[in-house]
């Protein structure tokens, strides 16, 4: 299985990387998560927020893959346990396909996107700084991948 992180942002602070790699490094070649930066649009007056979503929409939309299952991270996404994103894993690993966590630059993501993914869901009830969803996504993924080994890193 190969699970994509398609995130809008570059240059992340280096706490932000050191988390990643930290969690990414853990994981063994069969569960291969790979991080895609996605340079965001620059901000200027003269373009709105929806120019600006709607031009970082075609960067993302050039990146994904027809065979890859689209799960977009966004605030207003129906909510998921650790188990519950074990259990999307594992369904997704016995059907043969691949995953793309998309992360959405400090604006969000534009709304077509979101209608395109197959899920849309929430890593938290609060609103986090991109950058920490990134961090938190990784250790998730991480730990879905101990749960999945019957590895003691996870207690419920």
């Amino acid at each position: 299985m190969k699970i994509r992180i398609l995130a809008l942002g570059h240059k992340m602070p280096h706490w932000v990387q050191e988390v990643q790699q930290e969690y990414l490094n853990r994981l063994p070649k069969e569960f291969s998560v790979e991080l895609v930066e996605i340079k965001p649009v620059t901000r200027t007056q003269n373009r709105s927020t929806e120019q600006i979503l709607e031009s970082e929409a075609k960067k993302i939309d050039s990146q994904l893959k027809n065979n890859h299952l689209t799960v977009v991270l966004d605030e207003r996404g129906r909510p998921l346990t650790t188990l519950q994103l074990t259990q999307l894993i594992k369904t997704e690993e016995e059907l043969g396909r691949n995953i793309d966590f998309i992360i959405g630059s400090a604006d969000g993501l534009h709304a077509s996107i979101k209608q395109a993914a197959h899920h849309l869901i929430n890593i938290s009830p609060f609103v986090l700084p991109h950058a920490m969803v990134r961090a938190i996504l990784c250790e998730q993924l991480y730990r879905s991948y101990t749960i999945l080994q019957g590895h003691p890193y996870h207690r419920e």
